[in-house]
């Protein structure tokens, strides 16, 4: 979500795509007047995935030998592999556990629309970011700059009008932010709010650095006292107490983060607000950058540079290292082989719950992975009926965090069935119950837990549906408990080892958004190139 005065949301998301619920058969479809709907429950590759707790693996047969070694093909290390291309070194490999690349930026498709599986937009970066800036040059999404010395976007994969709506006292309005039939007391807490978060946003250090910045690791640590408290009780202290601004607050930060407010860093929830500076396309900060397929759009011209130089359904299990080299052994899935990889330096844009089964003497304990469940319908085209579907579509106090519109981008707007995708997070102080909750959950419970939900501005929603397809995100992204950001845990993990062994991931920021995962990737090929 873009931070500003006033949140555009939408559910920014990790990189981490790891080990969801198991493939189910299409159910017989029938007629829509008998109403019954098309299920299906996807995942990741939950099967080969946790075979890395037994290591039952053969003998390696074959062997590989490379200068670099990437591990994950999430926006982390496909942004390592392009900065390994733009630096023109091409001595490189890619191993990926999936079938395909892009870790959590990947996507489905019907014959109606293509749709996210994960992360789906990208907010307009600062202007003190040039390195994402000129990766959004070689997209053709920026285009250079006008007479005035403002950026040229491509205004077909910016969102169009209407951005976002919020369906609050049974109607919808347009904003996140509740407006129509508060109390002139609540506004005055928004309006109050909103300056802090603006002061927030604009303050630096002696050493000019921003309090709040993103990358984070471009941060101050002027304000890391906040990291050692919930920004619920931040928020107290404050003496917020209206209902509409603290859902509004519990929203965000589940949008972002997973995790509610009662349950993130104070220092996490006011960056969400303050971060995003908007300050380089300014006449252009209430859009973001989206596609039908989101994410996956971005991971497709990354993948570009690893063209060649990538194998797929390859798990890693098990690594050695020397003075001279490291030796990376890997499970070929269609082969049903192993194979050992030897190279000078390894990478391993891979999330920590996956390396401590790799590194024995990696358990970390402040590592908390949010579950998510992403539900896609497909609906009749009246569904709606004369209201136009925003991109972002936000029901008040809800669990779920609304839907958006996966046409949305679409130029031609004569349509016939809608596909809409719903995000909800399961926010909680456990989240390894959460998610044993959610991988037990079948098809009936998934959809009366999304249709309860989205009964509230819809309540006939289910005489237009003709399938829904559930996505299953086991460890849907890292929360930034207290104490996580500026902790000792999180400094420990992102050390190499050796010079010889380097990590990325999102996780080893603490907010699993694009730029994170972008910089992370990017950071650990500069380094390895030392």
């Amino acid at each position: 979500m873009s931070q500003k005065s006033k949140p555009i949301s939408r559910k920014s998301f990790l990189t981490t795509l790891f080990w969801a619920g198991a493939m189910l058969p299409f159910l017989q479809y029938c007629k829509q007047k008998t109403k019954t709907i098309l299920l299906k429950i996807t995942g990741t590759n939950d099967v080969l995935g946790h075979q890395l707790w037994a290591k039952d693996f053969p003998k390696p047969s074959d062997e590989i030998k490379t200068k670099f070694l990437i591990v994950g093909s999430g926006i982390s290390g496909l942004s390592a592999c392009r900065y390994f291309k733009k630096n023109n070194e091409n001595d490189f490999l890619l191993v990926e556990m999936e079938n395909h690349l892009g870790g959590n930026a990947s996507n489905g498709e019907n014959k109606f629309s293509k749709f996210p599986l994960g992360a789906h937009y990208l907010p307009i970066p600062n202007k003190e970011d040039p390195d994402l800036i000129d990766f959004l040059k070689d997209c053709n999404i920026y285009l250079g700059d006008d007479e005035n010395g403002l950026p040229i976007l491509d205004d077909e994969q910016l969102t169009f009008p209407k951005e976002e709506r919020l369906f609050f006292k049974n109607e919808w309005q347009n904003d996140l932010v509740p407006q129509n039939g508060i109390s002139v007391k609540t506004k005055k807490e928004f309006e109050r709010f909103f300056k802090l978060m603006d002061e927030f946003r604009l303050k630096k250090d002696n050493t000019g650095k921003y309090w709040f910045d993103i990358p984070i690791s471009k941060s101050s640590d002027a304000a890391k006292d906040l990291d050692k408290m919930t920004f619920w009780d931040w928020l107290v202290r404050h003496h917020f107490k209206s209902t509409e601004l603290l859902w509004l607050m519990d929203y965000s930060c589940k949008d972002d983060y997973g995790l509610g407010m009662k349950y993130v860093s104070a220092w996490a929830g006011i960056h969400y607000f303050s971060g995003r500076k908007n300050n380089w396309a300014t006449n252009r900060h209430d859009q973001v950058f989206t596609w039908p397929e989101g994410n996956a759009r971005l991971a497709k011209h990354l993948s570009k540079f690893v063209e060649g130089k990538n194998l797929s359904q390859h798990l890693v299990y098990d690594v050695n290292w020397n003075e001279e080299n490291v030796e990376v052994f890997v499970f070929d899935n269609q082969a049903k082989i192993s194979k050992k990889i030897s190279a000078e330096k390894v990478l391993f844009a891979t999330p920590q719950f996956v390396n401590q089964y790799i590194f024995k003497d990696r358990k970390l304990k402040n590592f908390n992975y949010v579950p998510w469940l992403l539900a896609t319908l497909t609906l009749k085209n009246e569904f709606g009926g004369g209201e136009e579907l925003a991109w972002d579509n936000v029901i008040f106090g809800t669990e779920g965090l609304g839907y958006i519109n996966d046409q949305h981008q679409n130029l031609n707007q004569i349509v016939g069935e809608k596909v809409i995708t719903y995000y909800r997070s399961f926010s909680s102080d456990d989240c390894k119950k959460a998610r044993k909750k959610l991988y037990h959950l079948k098809d009936e419970a998934l959809k009366k837990l999304v249709l309860d939900d989205l009964k509230v501005a819809h309540p006939e929603i289910e005489d237009f549906i003709i399938d829904i397809r559930f996505h299953k995100l086991g460890h849907g992204m890292i929360a930034p408990v207290p104490d996580f950001i500026f902790g000792k845990e999180k400094k420990l993990a992102q050390q190499n080892i050796d010079g010889k062994i380097f990590f990325a991931h999102t996780d080893l920021s603490g907010i699993s958004i694009f730029e994170e995962a972008f910089h992370q990737g990017r950071h650990a090929a500069k380094e390895m190139f030392k």
